[in-house]
């Protein structure tokens, strides 16, 4: 039979398209590596954290997990975070560019306390979602811009308490905060104010809107002072009154040094932030009673979006579904407002997902791993992958004295490895875990191919070529299943985070050998023996 007929069999021609598409897509998305590797074989960067204070046994094994949560929630694959007695932690990811590492660093200095205020009063809070519900949502672009989303749900008891807070409150916003600011004054250059001016809107009326953004009742309202370059005797007045009530300032990276001095002094903790989130996001509408200046974000002080109230929801109707909403940067590129987009609603959903620290952390200087051992880790792998194949493979041949065999059970576990690890290294990372998911999948694919070749070799000429392979795959697909059910829980563990890649690999393997490499085995065989 020539090489024609065996291609022309769907199940082989399956095979052959499959690994084709999955050899594009590395040399497209995989990466300098032509694969993302772990650290164990590439080295990586690791970021220190430091904890404001040592925490009990407790609280430091939860933060390890919370820590470790939301970076794997944020795609960030192999993450190692380490603990150092009780007061430090040292988070590793493979080898990765400037943005990934300030990504990772902007979700693990995040405290994670989520909160929603109506009028002033908490209608809302970290333990009102239900963690599982919480979803980033596609990008979408109009007008030039590009928003992005993130959905969550509430739990039954907190729906019910944010009906009763926004009973009567239709059309006002809800102020959804990712951190807000406890502590702390706010001090803005007032030339902000005067470039956010719109449809003739004055300073005090912006002012206005800024100030009910911050209120918090009974105590925990966020004070705002302006100030000029030129003049900035209130300011100093300001900070010096506020100083036994509050102990943190929020001020410009390039604020006058007579400030930062003054408030450094007074041992204020200081917050500086950028000119583009010391600017708020405000639009105006038109309203019967004139124009309205609606606050939509805030970097500042972690507002990430402000959603006005509908109606429907303010008469004491209980409802459990909501939606965060923002936009890109409109002086970015549509490509680049996307990008930003995608990352931003990523990092608030890995953020709410992993929870609240349990206390403050200071994020140290990221530094370089050189993979030391990483060409010894890389030989050892690939020799202990073809030792596997090569084991197999005799085993086989062994089995059957028919020197046949050999070859397309080296080319079906071949082309299983490689889609395993095309699938795994485009989309994730291969770490040690996932190549010893992958040996194990290749000793438990000796399995599959021992019924296959039974059943084609051995049964009597009473059963047909399809039904001898149907019995056989019976077998396959049981047994896939059974395999697949108990990976399952290594999976979606969230405690167990070093061996998902061992669960990963298995499953890809499982899962592409019963559907595609184990029956373009049994169509070669079958047509060469039926032949």
């Amino acid at each position: 039979m020539n090489l024609m007929n065996y291609i022309k069999d769907r199940r082989i021609a399956l095979l052959l398209g499959l690994v084709i598409l999955l050899a594009l897509a590395d040399i497209k998305y995989g990466g300098p590596n032509g694969l993302h590797l772990g650290v164990e074989f590439v080295g990586g960067t690791t970021i220190p954290v430091e904890l404001q204070h040592p925490i009990n046994p407790s609280n430091f094994t939860e933060l390890l997990q919370i820590l470790q949560q939301r970076t794997n929630s944020f795609g960030l694959k192999q993450v190692t975070v380490e603990g150092l007695g009780n007061y430090a932690v040292y988070v590793t990811i493979p080898t990765a560019s400037a943005s990934e590492i300030a990504s990772t660093i902007s979700i693990i200095q995040s405290q994670g306390i989520f909160q929603g205020i109506v009028s002033g009063r908490l209608a809302l809070n970290s333990s009102s979602l239900l963690s599982s519900s919480i979803a980033a949502l596609q990008p979408t672009a109009q007008n030039g811009s590009v928003s992005w989303s993130v959905q969550f749900y509430l739990t039954q008891q907190a729906a019910q308490k944010f009906a009763k807070v926004v009973f009567g409150q239709a059309d006002k916003p809800v102020y959804m905060f990712l951190d807000r600011p406890t502590g702390y004054i706010l001090l803005m250059n007032s030339s902000i104010l005067l470039n956010l001016q719109l449809n003739g809107l004055n300073e005090s009326a912006l002012l206005l809107t800024l100030q009910n953004a911050t209120q918090l009742i009974p105590n925990q309202t966020i004070p705002i002072e302006l100030y000029s370059k030129g003049n900035l005797n209130s300011a100093l007045a300001f900070i010096s009154a506020n100083r036994n009530k509050y102990d943190g300032v929020i001020m410009e990276n390039d604020a006058p040094q007579e400030l930062v001095q003054n408030a450094t002094a007074l041992n204020y903790s200081m917050k500086y932030v950028s000119l583009r989130n010391m600017t708020p996001q405000v639009t105006a509408s038109s309203t019967p009673q004139g124009f309205q200046v609606l606050l939509n974000a805030w970097p500042a002080i972690g507002l990430l979006s402000a959603p006005l109230l509908n109606p429907s929801i303010t008469n004491g109707n209980i409802s459990v579904s909501y939606v965060i909403t923002g936009s890109a940067p409109s002086n970015l590129s549509q490509i680049a407002q996307s990008a930003y987009a995608i990352n931003q609603s990523n990092q608030i959903v890995s953020i709410l997902k992993g929870g609240a620290l349990p206390v403050q952390v200071i994020v140290g200087t990221p530094y370089t791993v050189p993979p030391t051992l990483g060409s010894h880790f890389e030989t050892i792998s690939i020799f202990a992958l073809g030792i596997a194949v090569l084991a197999v493979s005799i085993a086989i041949a062994l089995r059957y004295k028919r020197l046949f065999l050999v070859l397309p059970i080296i080319l079906t576990t071949l082309a299983e490895l490689f889609i395993i690890m095309s699938i795994i290294g485009t989309v994730g990372t291969i770490d040690l875990p996932a190549v010893a998911g992958m040996i194990a999948v290749i000793g438990t694919g000796v399995d599959a191919q021992i019924i296959i070749t039974d059943e084609v070799l051995f049964k009597g000429t009473e059963h047909t070529m399809s039904m001898r392979l149907g019995n056989a795959f019976y077998i396959i697909w049981a047994d896939a299943a059974l395999l697949i059910i108990a990976m399952l829980p290594l999976f979606f563990s969230t405690g167990l985070v070093d061996i998902i890649g061992f669960a990963e690999s298995t499953i890809l393997g499982v899962l592409f050998g019963a559907l595609v490499t184990r029956p373009a085995y049994g169509a070669i065989i079958s047509k060469h023996y039926a032949s």
